[in-house]
């Protein structure tokens, strides 16, 4: 029986050699049909029939591999994708062909190919860098090799790095001799497809590790952390992001280990012996734990040690500690218990610590902290109240003066107004969401770098030509926009009618109702003009972070302003400010979260010094795009020290939707405003108006307002109708999936890993998000600006996605009955 077989399948897959054939037939030439055309695989030479398995060491493991998978992609047969089918049936690998890029697609996502081999010479066929970067998209391609067929070069040698960036991991110069083609596959398997293979099985081992209840600590050659498990953030009360990227001199050391145990060990261990004995750790707590430990050097290239693995597990038979100290354990121990009982969401108002500081050495620490205040000659507020703690702590008891510690221990914070957030293994997807959207990154683990598209020059959309007015608006673009000033207006619909472009559409109705080019001086084309240009420069190939968003979130703004209350608070020049700033908060967003580009040491997280990197980014490159050309500078007739107080304002909005400084936001409205309000209208009185007046137009609070304003436009997806609300999500969702696919594909840290396509569940992020964001700031929104609807929608789409979560269910939607 003949082993080599040709296959047609519609357009997909043309030939398959490697798999055994229910007909038997000597080798020849097969014509098959694709789209209605004759196309020929390529002679076929007999081999055997017979599976073998390849075997590879990898450290200890042995692992065993089935013959490769390979997939050619080639528009047309020609000598070349000829060469590398003979290559592939001498080597005995599986080998499918496609013609299409739909059909590749398909065929990978069916048979996960170790190998893909895609023709980049003839760009008329189909875009080769696209269909690299759709197959990168999908989660099983992370170890898959592709290689990019290029034409030889004519003159000068081409750079290699567009094809890197599109996902290739290298390229064959086009060479359709035979034995070339089989000595590439051949290099390939032994190389790169092998250590693609090694790499799927060292996610096993992290598994392992990451499951294992010992607690794991990796360092490299010059002891700076890149690895710790769960188990060890559990014992040692750390986050995995406040360790890695520290050198182990940095972690707090007990003073309970003898004074020489430290360069005993590392005497040991950087001699490549193991060293193994009894060890105190000190916990982010400040509390003493008595370890076993075992610390193995690992050796790598060039026989050097690359890394040191640090196993313990905690003595629980230790009788050293003296009672005091096992008392404020417990107290510690119970504190934390009850936290994790409480209703989180409250804490965001209510911000509170679970750690406690053991009594050892607590009166030192006092001492010589009032020692140091007191020398201060700066006398600032925050100082004050720390100096009448300090003088309390001296005559108190001992649980009062430890509770007064840690009083002082979150005075010092820098981040008065931000919980201060612990681990909670019962909800990762808080975990991650609170991780991924409020904070800057871990420390960069490899030399991966992304290269935002902004590298690029700028977009200046083709079709400024003659801007129309509002007149000129398409009677069926019109039609959709007509109830834009109701909260419930469709913006996927409007998204439809004007083919991703709603932005300009929407931006000229609104602008034109609250009177921005008459504000501004500037004539009703400029406008235009400036919209096209800020559309053109968001990504639609984002799922969410594109103009659809920045045209809802410039609706909502409008929809805030018409409210009373804040009409009562701003000024015109706020209002103008808060459309504009609306309309750029997201310009030219790649997709991914800060994070991200700071773990990948992109340009602009350098640029910003992995600060608000996106929003410095959106606000500046807002004001380049509008001052560049005349045509579409809003801002050119505007007197200078007006446009000074404009900018100030637009730029404050814009960074104030960094999710870092949310709860400082939300804090400082609450507390400058919402209370203030709410205490004069308890108490009654003649000059109620007037006090009110002073609280809402005061200058600070005006830009409390505007911050709460774009904040609460930016995340208000939650309380749209329903099917919006849904819609939005599955969008947020998949830029998420995305960013996750890439981080695993780059070697980066995975900042949120439930966001993984095949795990997550769409209801409890959402029930998580809501939580921890939405639901205290919406209160405290809606108690301002009187927002009924907003909130029935937000306890409607609540219970929805309740629904799902307690069905099990991991999708946007039920199953269809």
């Amino acid at each position: 029986m003949g082993c080599a077989s040709s296959i047609h399948i519609s357009d997909r897959v043309v030939y398959q050699s490697g798999k055994e054939s229910e007909d038997s037939h000597s080798p020849q030439q097969t014509n098959t049909t694709q789209q209605g055309n004759p196309a020929s695989a390529l002679p076929l030479k007999p081999q055997s029939c017979k599976t073998t398995l390849t075997e590879v060491q990898f450290g200890p493991m042995k692992l065993f591999k089935d013959p490769l998978q390979v997939l050619l992609v080639f528009a047309k047969e020609d000598s070349q994708s000829n060469g590398f089918c003979w290559a592939c049936e001498k080597a005995n690998f599986r080998c499918s062909m496609a013609r299409t890029p739909e059909s590749a697609l398909e065929c990978f996502l069916e048979k996960h190919h170790d190998l893909v081999i895609i023709d980049h010479r003839h760009s008329r066929h189909f875009d080769a860098e696209a269909l690299c970067r759709s197959i990168r998209a999908v989660n099983s391609s992370e170890n898959t090799v592709i290689v990019a067929v290029v034409k030889r070069p004519d003159r000068e040698e081409a750079s290699v790095m567009p094809l890197i960036n599109a996902g290739f991991n290298r390229r064959y110069v086009e060479n359709a001799n035979m034995m070339a083609c089989y000595n590439e596959l051949l290099q390939l398997e032994h190389g790169e497809v092998r250590a693609q293979f090694k790499l799927r099985a060292g996610n096993a081992i992290f598994t392992a590790l990451e499951q294992s209840q010992e607690a794991i600590e990796i360092t490299s050659e010059d002891q700076v952390i890149q690895y710790v498990n769960p188990a060890y953030e559990s014992i040692m009360g750390y986050q995995r992001g406040e360790l890695i990227g520290k050198e182990i001199i940095e972690v707090p050391k007990s003073e309970k280990n003898k004074p020489d145990l430290l360069e005993t060990i590392n005497s040991c261990i950087r001699k490549g012996k193991e060293w193994q004995g009894i060890y105190y750790a000190k916990k982010k707590n400040g509390d003493s734990i008595q370890q076993n430990v075992k610390i193995t050097p690992v050796i790598g290239q060039g026989g050097k040690i690359r890394h040191y693995v640090s196993i313990n597990w905690p003595l629980h038979d230790n009788n050293k500690s003296d009672k005091s100290t096992e008392r404020v354990q417990a107290e510690s121990q119970t504190d934390i218990q009850s936290s994790k009982h409480k209703d989180r969401r409250k804490g965001s108002l209510d911000v509170r610590s679970t750690t406690s500081r053991g009594s050892d050495g607590s009166s030192q620490r006092r001492h010589s902290s009032m020692a140091r205040i007191h020398s201060m000659t700066i006398e600032a507020p925050i100082t004050k109240v720390i100096n009448i703690i300090n003088a309390a702590q001296e005559s108190s008891p001992m649980p009062v003066a430890e509770a007064l510690d840690r009083v002082l221990e979150i005075l010092r914070t820098t981040e008065l107004y931000s919980p201060q957030f612990g681990t909670n293994d019962e909800d990762p997807h808080t975990n991650d969401l609170v991780g991924g959207l409020m904070t800057d990154g871990l420390r960069r683990l490899s030399g991966n770098e992304y290269i935002l598209a902004s590298k690029q020059p700028h977009h200046m959309p083709s079709h400024l030509t003659t801007p129309l007015t509002l007149n000129d608006i398409p009677p069926r673009i019109a039609q959709t926009m007509e109830n834009e000033e109701s909260w419930d207006f469709d913006i996927v619909n409007l998204e439809a009618a004007t083919m991703k472009r709603p932005l300009t559409y929407l931006g000229m109705k609104i602008f034109s109702r609250f009177g921005v080019c008459e504000y501004l001086n500037c004539p009703e084309a400029t406008l235009r003009s400036w919209l096209q240009v800020v559309e053109a420069n968001y990504h639609s190939s984002n799922s969410y972070h594109n103009s659809s968003h920045a045209a809802d979130v410039l609706h909502a703004t409008a929809y805030f302003l018409s409210k009373e209350r804040v009409k009562q608070s701003l000024d015109p020049i706020d209002e103008v400010a808060a459309l504009i700033a609306a309309t750029v908060h997201d310009v030219d967003h790649p997709g991914r979260t800060n994070s991200f580009l700071c773990n990948a040491g992109s340009e602009l997280a350098i640029l910003y010094n992995d600060t608000a990197v996106l929003e410095s980014h959106h606000a500046a490159l807002a004001f380049q795009i509008t001052t560049r050309d005349d045509k579409c500078n809003i801002f050119k007739n505007i007197e200078r020290n007006e446009y000074r107080t404009l900018r100030q304002a637009i730029i404050d909005m814009v960074l104030a939707t960094e999710m870092t400084k949310h709860f400082e936001h939300v804090n400082k409205f609450v507390n400058s405003i919402n209370k203030p309000l709410a205490a004069l209208e308890e108490n009654g009185g003649s000059s109620d108006e007037d006090s009110a007046k002073s609280i809402l137009t005061s200058p600070e609070n005006r830009i409390l307002v505007k911050r709460m304003l774009i904040k609460c436009a930016d995340i208000s997806n939650p309380c749209r109708p329903q099917e919006l609300c849904i819609e939005w999500a599955g969008r947020i969702s998949e830029e998420y999936f995305a960013q996750t696919d890439e981080e695993k594909r780059q070697g980066l840290p995975v900042v949120m890993p439930v966001f993984d396509r095949n795990t997550c569940s769409i209801p409890k992020s959402q029930i998580s998000f809501m939580d921890y964001f939405i639901t205290d700031m919406f209160d405290a929104w809606d108690a301002f600006a009187d927002l009924p609807n907003l909130m029935q929608h937000l306890d409607n789409n609540f219970k929805y996605w309740k629904g799902l979560d307690e069905r099990k269910l991991h999708s946007l939607r039920p199953p269809p009955e």
